[in-house]
């Protein structure tokens, strides 16, 4: 079983920026995609330095998400799950960036799918780990879309994107509705999440126009609306599943140890070097595989989930 500790400023992430990593070409200066990776420290460093408190609160929180994950019992569930409003704020340039109707709902349509285990690849979890999958139970249901043209060619992770004065979108009820933003990220980046516990002024999640949704512009291999699956399983308080540190620890028991992120579509039955030798489960969302090969969450992290909404955690307003 996997050890759980209280996060201390060098392992706590408070934003996951997710990567693609590049290789450059130098005649036109644009990037060939090879794999799926991140680059949050910087941002974490930013967020801590304009918040000293940030780590104290998010320790107080992270003890209340243990006390929970024991007894869950008050988070407010509609016909057996807990249904969260999104709000989808689009920031484009060209025609291309203005993502359509049916690419935003298609991507809603994936976030259910995923945290529902209704997905059509969730058959492809293998026998070993069976005991452990699980539907976290959460609706998500479109609320909004807000639009809004720039005059920018990218965004960056400095949360400019969400704030109306410097030319973004400032979010929408933010304590009570999921904002996502849909816009062209820079230097190869995905997404990014803010983990719960962050200012409400910037809460939410960031993904790539051209990686979100499974329609419209999406591209592979990011094209089946996984970005999103993954930044939201930040959002709602999971970690990497290698917990950002060789044989690290996500804070959930029945993931297996990983020695570092996976890559690409991984055969299955690799296995870990770390104290056991565990085959490493990379078909997990919170693993950096390519959207076609990533499927599953476990019911460790199920319960991670559902406590961050129950009384005292950092979602509780959600629940209300």
């Amino acid at each position: 079983m996997k050890k759980l500790f209280f996060l201390c400023s060098s392992v706590v992430l408070l934003f996951s920026a997710c990567q693609k990593s590049s290789v450059l070409n130098t005649e036109n200066n644009t990037s060939a995609l090879t794999k799926r990776s991140c680059s949050s420290m910087e941002v974490l460093e930013a967020q801590m330095k304009a918040d000293p408190t940030l780590e104290f609160r998010m320790q107080q929180y992270e003890a209340a998400v243990q006390k929970n994950i024991a007894q869950i019992a008050d988070a407010r569930l509609v016909n057996g799950v807990i249904e969260i409003p999104v709000v989808v704020n689009v920031l484009y340039r060209t025609t291309a960036e203005n993502v359509s109707l049916t690419q935003i709902q298609s991507q809603i349509d994936v976030l259910n799918e995923d945290l529902n285990a209704t997905n059509a690849d969730y058959s492809l979890v293998p026998s070993t780990f069976s005991g452990v999958k699980a539907s976290i139970g959460i609706r998500f249901v479109l609320d909004a879309v807000v639009r809004k043209s720039t005059t920018k060619t990218s965004w960056s992770t400095n949360d400019d994107v969400k704030k109306t004065s410097k030319g973004g979108l400032d979010p929408t009820l933010p304590t009570t509705k999921l904002n996502l933003w849909v816009c062209t990220l820079g230097n190869g980046i995905l997404g990014y999440a803010q983990f719960p516990g962050g200012s409400s002024t910037t809460d939410g999640v960031v993904i790539l126009n051209t990686a979100f949704g499974r329609s419209g512009t999406v591209k592979a291999p990011y094209n089946k609306g996984r970005t999103a699956t993954h930044e939201v399983g930040h959002w709602l308080n999971l970690r990497h599943i290698w917990g950002d540190a060789t044989c690290g620890s996500d804070l959930v028991s029945d993931t297996p140890t990983h020695n570092t992120a996976n890559y690409g579509c991984p055969t299955a039955g690799h296995k870990s070097t770390c104290t056991g030798t565990p085959i490493e489960m990379t078909m997990n969302y919170m693993d950096y595989t390519d959207d076609a090969c990533m499927y599953m969450f476990s019911a460790g992290q199920k319960s991670r989930v559902l406590a961050t909404f129950a009384t005292g955690g950092p979602r509780n307003s959600f629940a209300k």
